[in-house]
């Protein structure tokens, strides 16, 4: 069936195209939801006149939510969570749990739909885009890290950039292994002996 969006649709279209979608998506979901009508000529006259009045109300909203774009773009949230040897986790971060950290970090609503991703379920550093507008998607980094453990961001570093928590190995850091064997057991009394002291 054919319809016309008077709405902005996510990953369909912007106010006042004219779109081909499955007849149960359009009659059980964007009609009732107010966010398209049935094509018939009537709405396709009026199509141009929505179209304007959509572009004139998003360019209001870009401006208005560009200021929460600036303050989401670009920030992490560490999510600690219980996790097996291989990393994957007894339970998932939803979009709920996004929301709530985002709510509680930076005081900025959101509804779940804005949060674009499928529940987390494994550790690792995950670029998440939040749906302000179809024009605003700012994109935060969402870090799920074992609870016994640091969050490391593992994005590798430009040059000249040093990368946050992680210390710069030298040479003169680095210790030499020492093979047990080439020490004789009575050394290795006294040294016990030496640390207990």
């Amino acid at each position: 069936m054919k319809v016309v969006l008077i709405k902005d649709v996510y990953k369909l279209g912007r106010a006042g195209e004219i779109k081909k979608v499955a007849a149960g998506y359009g009659r059980n979901y964007l009609i009732p939801q107010g966010l398209a009508i049935p094509a018939s000529k009537g709405a396709l006259q009026q199509a141009e006149r929505i179209r304007v009045k959509a572009t004139e109300r998003r360019a209001a909203l870009n401006e208005e939510l560009s200021a929460v774009s600036e303050v989401l773009s670009g920030k992490t949230l560490a999510f600690p969570v219980k996790a097996s040897e291989t990393g994957r986790l007894y339970g998932s971060v939803s979009n709920d749990e996004i929301v709530k950290a985002i709510f509680a970090n930076f005081q900025i609503e959101l509804e779940r739909r804005q949060v674009e991703t499928e529940p987390i379920r494994q550790i690792g550093a995950y670029t998440i885009p939040i749906h302000l507008t179809m024009d605003l998607v700012p994109e935060i980094t969402v870090i799920v890290h074992r609870e016994s453990e640091l969050p490391v961001l593992k994005t590798p570093a430009s040059e000249g950039e040093e990368v946050p928590g992680e210390a710069e190995l030298t040479l003169e850091d680095e210790e030499e292994p020492v093979d047990l064997e080439e020490i004789p057991p009575d050394e290795v009394e006294d040294e016990a002996e030496q640390s207990e002291a």
